[in-house]
């Protein structure tokens, strides 16, 4: 089955991360009209009220993958070993927090239209804990 992406924009590749309880990022390869990626990257916080989503969107383009990354791991280096060396970065590590989320995966109304994902479910490895999807937290 063919992957129309030109007309919907959908997402190529996806993966979600939970960062607490009010913030979520999404990181989704998009396609070009001239069948190029881009990298866009979405931080969704609840609003303060608790009414709807505020969402940040930055996009980091081919050209510019290799730079970004040298960057973000230099910065993030610099953060674990300079400034706070002796803090556990790992003590809030889940692996249930990490969602991959695939194009094939994606629920198709009635409408034709796309609604929210289905979350591909694998096997959780060693002794991994798989938790439920809260399908509003999908949605924004």
């Amino acid at each position: 089955m063919e992957k129309d992406y030109d007309n919907r924009k959908e997402p190529a590749y996806s993966m979600k991360l939970r960062a607490g309880r009010k913030r979520t990022y999404f990181f989704d390869v998009r396609p070009t009209r001239s069948e190029d990626y881009y990298l866009t990257i979405t931080e969704s916080k609840r609003k303060f009220d608790g009414e709807g989503y505020e969402r940040h969107k930055i996009f980091i383009y081919k050209e510019d993958l290799n730079k970004f990354i040298e960057v973000l791991n230099n910065t993030v280096d610099h953060i674990k070993t300079e400034l706070m060396p002796e803090y556990d970065f790992n003590s809030f590590h889940r692996e249930d927090d990490i969602i991959n989320i695939t194009n094939s995966n994606y629920i198709k109304s009635d409408s034709g239209k796309t609604d929210a994902p289905v979350i591909e479910k694998t096997e959780p490895a060693n002794d991994e804990v798989v938790s439920e999807i809260d399908e509003d937290e999908l949605k924004w």
